[in-house]
């Protein structure tokens, strides 16, 4: 547990507190709208989750959000699920996405970099051209409002372009990465039945092209809904028989006519991980993603007109979503396609440093692996422009925060943040004006009543419980598709604590008001009662340098005892001796718990993970409690699925 007055790791200085947007809204909000003047970001937090209608409200008003018809109010229904935001309204999120075209035509709305790290620009005034092009053909192509407009492409400016035009027209976008197997995609994109399907003909990764023809022809077979293809020649092969050539498509010079529709109209699908079953198909509205991420870009990420924004994504992760809304706020957002480590583990620096990044977006993964590396991007780099380094995907280990301190500026601010693709933004994580402490999330996000709850409702502080949003988020899902009662949609998040949101994840919110995030709740660790998130073992354990990964399940046993393996994937040329299990033992005991010494400790060939990067720790625990591979997991959901059998062996020599 974390001390309850640590010293902070890095905090604003007056200057930085008095320029940040959120100064200003509070101040703003506090004569417009009631909002409190005094008591910093605590106050104005306490005002947006007691005040809620007010709250979104004034963020529609300071961000100048265009309703073509009025909203009847900001709130129709409050409950949860099913709050209705803002009846009566119609906009549209593309047409707020390109607003700065108008003012700065020649400047850069995207800085696209691929494996040679040399960025290209793509101005507003071209962004603004290719969409309305496209816009126009898809209308012709006829796609209507409410359409699913699918995509298998990597992170590059065709697509933006094409999920700003599916939203000038009211479509409905979905994406998959090109890395995703035929399986994985069809188990998404069969859900949702599109009609029109953007593909690349491959991409290049880690210094070599992967050619996904072959896949994108079984695409085509196997989506009978689709009326038209698109070929984007990303490897420079012709355009495949039936299919139409992007550049076809994209070269007219037609100003977008934007579809004005209701706000809760669906703007796209994005998919949950999918280990133990079809991934749910999550589907988010126009209006809700555009007034949360305004929120979240413009006042958390303080982002505006100036700001270059990159995040390390892929288009199969919702932080791509969330990165193409960066253009919201007016910033130059920048897609880097191709391998996180290619040349070598400092890639990612390297291009932060020459697209001018404000903000950098990666993985704690990242992180780690950098510092393991003894990367130095601080020492090789020049990283001056760059305010803020943010992290998600997973917890940022206290580690992480230390040598991003140390390793690329002492007056770095440094955001550890979490949300989840089912709301595609942040419960807690970056606050400009506040301070920063070691292995803490900032705070809770405006709008966002976070709080930690035991088993039986009741908030605590300074105890670990389950995340839970007491209040409707504007992104939370309008729906599920394929769920026409609901009943998947409620059991997800409502069943644990009716009407209340429970999102799986183990927190503790400090008595200062920061967040500690401990990994998911449902791999918990408890024994004798003493509960311990995954998170804090892998912190620990994955400092010893023999070790590259690790993956620990608590599985309780049919006599009423608790086995507790750690598995180990070790770095070439390290052995499992007794000296390392000694040594990994102390780890444990010393800075976590005695209680938590593993069972046994186990070396395997690799950790598998989600094809977004996740360790996957309830299929592992479902294989080794002896449930077969295909009811414990989805096959086309797992990075490396040969992994599975090593677990699936060691079930069957234990049972």
């Amino acid at each position: 547990m974390t001390p309850a007055n640590p010293t902070p790791l890095w905090q604003p200085d007056a200057d930085a507190i008095a320029r940040a947007q959120i100064t200003r809204f509070q101040a703003w909000a506090a004569e417009r709208h009631g909002a409190p003047a005094e008591g910093g970001y605590a106050a104005l937090h306490r005002w947006s989750v007691d005040e809620l209608d007010t709250f979104w409200k004034a963020v529609t008003e300071w961000f100048d959000v265009r309703f073509s018809t009025p909203y009847t109010r900001v709130l129709g229904d409050r409950s949860m699920p099913g709050a209705e935001w803002f009846p009566g309204a119609t906009l549209n999120y593309a047409e707020h996405a390109l607003r700065a075209s108008a003012a700065r035509p020649d400047e850069p709305a995207l800085l696209a970099v691929d494996e040679t790290h040399e960025p290209r620009p793509v101005t507003w005034a071209e962004l603004r051209r290719q969409v309305g092009s496209l816009a126009a053909e898809l209308r012709a192509l006829g796609v209507r409002p409410g359409d699913r407009v699918s995509a298998y492409v990597p992170n590059i400016p065709q697509a933006v372009v094409a999920l700003l035009a599916t939203a000038a027209v009211g479509g409905v976008w979905t994406s998959c990465a090109p890395d995703f197997g035929a399986r994985s995609v069809l188990d998404r994109f069969q859900q949702v039945e599109p009609v029109v399907l953007f593909t690349v003909d491959g991409y290049r990764y880690g210094g070599k092209e992967h050619d996904r023809r072959e896949i994108v022809a079984e695409l085509r077979r196997e989506l009978p809904t689709l009326r038209a293809v698109v070929h984007i020649p990303l490897l420079g092969t012709d355009t495949p028989e039936g299919a139409l050539e992007w550049s076809d498509l994209t070269s007219a010079d037609t100003e977008p006519l934007f579809e004005q529709v209701p706000f809760d109209h669906p703007l796209w699908v994005l998919y949950s991980s999918g280990t133990t079953g079809l991934p749910k198909a999550i589907v988010q509205s126009q209006g809700g993603i555009l007034i949360e991420h305004l929120k979240q870009i413009g006042l958390h990420c303080d982002l505006g007109p100036e700001d270059r924004f990159f995040w390390y994504t892929s288009t199969g992760w919702m932080m791509w979503n969330f990165l193409v809304s960066g253009l919201l706020t007016g910033t130059t957002i920048v897609l880097y396609d191709g391998s996180p480590g290619h040349p070598d583990t400092g890639a990612q620096w390297r291009i932060a440093e020459r697209t001018g990044a404000t903000l950098f977006g990666t993985s704690a993964a990242y992180v780690m692996a950098c510092r393991k590396a003894g990367v130095h991007p601080g020492r090789d780099h020049d990283l001056s422009r760059v305010q803020c380094v943010a992290t998600t995907g997973s917890p940022l280990p206290p580690d992480g925060f230390s040598w991003l301190h140390d390793e690329v500026r002492d007056d770095l601010w440094i955001a550890s943040v979490s949300g989840g693709t089912d709301v595609c933004s942040c419960f807690a994580g970056a606050v400009p004006t506040l301070p920063v402490y070691i292995g803490e999330l900032q705070a809770p996000c405006l709008g966002t009543d976070l709080q930690s709850w035991d088993p039986s409702g009741r908030p605590v502080v300074g105890e670990v419980g389950e995340l839970v949003v007491t209040n409707p988020m504007p992104s939370m899902p309008i729906r599920f598709w394929n769920d026409p009662d609901g009943s998947r949609y409620h059991d997800s998040y409502f069943d644990m604590y009716p009407g209340v949101w429970r999102h799986g994840d183990w927190i503790t919110v400090t008595s200062r008001g920061s967040v500690v995030i401990h990994g998911r709740s449902d791999s918990t660790l408890n024994r004798q009662g003493v509960r311990m998130g995954s998170a804090d073992i892998y912190e620990a354990v994955e400092r010893l340098p023999e070790i590259k990964e690790s993956l620990v399940i608590g599985i309780e046993q049919p006599d009423g005892g608790y086995w507790m393996p750690l598995f180990v994937h070790l770095v070439p040329g390290a052995a499992l001796d007794e000296d390392l299990v000694h040594r990994i033992k102390q780890t444990i005991r010393e800075q976590l718990s005695p209680r938590h010494l593993p069972d046994e400790i186990i070396e395997v060939p690799g950790i598998p993970h989600t094809l977004t990067g996740k360790r996957i720790e309830v299929p592992v625990k479902r294989l080794l409690q002896g449930t077969p591979l295909e009811k414990a997991v989805n096959p086309g959901s797992i990075d490396d699925l040969d992994l599975l059998h090593f677990y699936e062996d060691l079930a069957r020599k234990r049972a």
